[in-house]
């Protein structure tokens, strides 16, 4: 990433970060950009997952550790992420309409994770997400021993935690992504 585009991105997560405080009160944003320079992978990282389509923003700051967690906070699961399944081992075992990746490879390469059911209950008292997508979130391994995955979307003004075979992949259906730093 060139300090232009460095700079650019930067400009672009503070103006998030002003216009949506209720995310992160409290919070400020030089602090933000003191831990952003102290990591330059994390930029990288919210670079991937602004050019998805994911908006990050910050979402809190752990108060033991200090660490800002920042998540993407687009309206829809970020169309950028769409169309995959849920890990490798689905993608390996789909034998025809492969999908071009899998959550799990997507974020792993862009230096992400998947939310947890829980983040992604929290992600949700900011606002109404996925209203007309949804969202894979890491599945325990019990579910995905058996063949399962998880996913998640709001419906009905209520937040739903499903199940599909992990290989299943759909247009409307990608995954947000957290960064910890």
């Amino acid at each position: 990433m060139t300090p232009e585009q460095a700079d650019e991105l930067l400009q672009t997560l503070k103006a998030r970060f002003d216009k949506n405080m209720h995310r992160h009160a409290g919070a400020d944003w030089s602090e933000v950009a003191a831990r952003l320079a102290d990591h330059p992978a994390a930029l990288d990282a919210l670079a991937q997952m602004e050019a998805t389509g994911g908006e990050p923003d910050v979402v809190g700051i752990e108060e033991a550790t200090g660490s800002i967690v920042f998540c993407d906070c687009s309206p829809e699961s970020p169309a950028g992420r769409r169309s995959i399944c849920y890990d490798r081992a689905a993608l390996d075992a789909r034998k025809e309409n492969k999908p071009r990746s899998s959550a799990e490879e997507v974020a792993a390469s862009m230096g992400i994770a998947l939310l947890t059911e829980e983040q992604y209950r929290h992600l949700q008292t900011f606002g109404e997400f996925d209203r007309k997508t949804s969202s894979w979130i890491a599945t325990p391994p019990d579910v995905r021993k058996l063949g399962g995955a998880l996913f998640c979307d709001r419906r009905y003004g209520r937040v739903f935690v499903y199940h599909n075979g992990a290989e299943s992949y759909y247009a409307a259906r990608g995954f947000r992504g957290l960064l910890t730093l």
